[in-house]
């Protein structure tokens, strides 16, 4: 199991990372792109920052036994 959260935890910066980069470019933060200002793409980055680190969190918790 500790391969799975190993990947899991990999694959949670990106996730976190674009999320910022879209919220930033959906509010005419960081300019440069076709998303720049278009707020649709700030949800969709507070959704798949979210998503990151929710499962950061969740695959790196400690288990109770």
């Amino acid at each position: 199991m500790g391969v799975l959260r190993f990947l899991a935890t990999i694959l949670c910066g990106p996730m976190i990372v674009i999320g910022v980069v879209w919220i930033l470019q959906g509010i005419n933060l960081l300019p440069g792109s076709f998303m720049t200002g278009d707020i649709k793409w700030a949800v969709a980055g507070v959704a798949l920052g979210g998503a990151g680190l929710a499962l950061a969190v969740w695959v790196n918790r400690r288990r109770g036994r």
